[in-house]
């Protein structure tokens, strides 16, 4: 009789055992970030959902800024010139090659890069206007360019960074049937002049540049 109560304690332990291992879970615990953390990232520290297709898809694609660019008519200026709000403004480049300011006039941009047409207004400013100016140049809009012969629009239109002669013929609206479709004649004005050369479609275009699409024969 003793050896039955004894089997029947040890099942009542076990099974008693076998509840607490049962209702015992993993717990995460999640330790504040501290203040300095805080700053650093600039976000509370938490789980944060894997970012979706649609989330990639959405996100700007960084442009690369090229600061040996050579500024010409057409391009659109902002010029910044700091504690000065009556000078930091919107200039384009008019067809003499310039951009006009208050106080300091006419400033030659034909040729200049950014930062050097910065460093000009710089020194205008210094004579006589303001003691230590400090100014900053960034290109807002850059100047067109042209596409003309076998395309559905041909024309004049806004050029956007890292555009290829593809992408200008899909914003002139597409080949037309005739169109030569192998290469096509870029026109390119740089310092040493005019360059023309019949390029592939992946060829990079530029600002001010001439794209002619010709006339397939058979």
């Amino acid at each position: 009789m003793r050896g039955v109560c004894a089997v029947i304690l040890c099942l009542f332990a076990a099974l008693a055992l076998s509840g607490c291992m049962r209702g015992a879970a993993p717990v995460a615990v999640v330790q504040p970030r501290s203040d300095l953390d805080a700053m650093a990232y600039g976000r509370s520290y938490g789980v944060t959902p894997a970012p979706t297709a649609a989330a990639y898809a959405a996100a700007p694609i960084p442009v690369r800024y090229d600061a040996a660019y050579r500024l010409d008519a057409g391009d659109r200026l902002r010029v910044v010139v700091y504690g000065q709000e009556g000078l930091t403004n919107t200039y384009a480049i008019d067809a003499g090659g310039s951009i006009t300011m208050p106080l300091i006039g006419s400033v030659p941009a034909r040729g200049r890069t950014p930062v050097g047409l910065a460093a000009e207004i710089t020194a205008k400013l210094r004579k006589g206007y303001i003691r230590e100016p400090s100014v900053a140049v960034e290109i807002e809009a850059y100047r067109p360019f042209f596409i003309l012969g076998e395309v559905a629009a041909p024309g004049q239109y806004p050029y956007v960074p890292n555009m290829t002669v593809e992408s200008a013929v899909a914003i002139a609206g597409g080949f037309s049937p005739r169109a030569k479709r192998d290469g096509v004649t870029l026109t390119h004005t740089g310092a040493s002049g005019a360059l023309r050369a019949v390029v592939p479609l992946g060829t990079a275009i530029s600002p001010g540049d001439t794209v002619l699409v010709g006339e397939r024969w058979f």
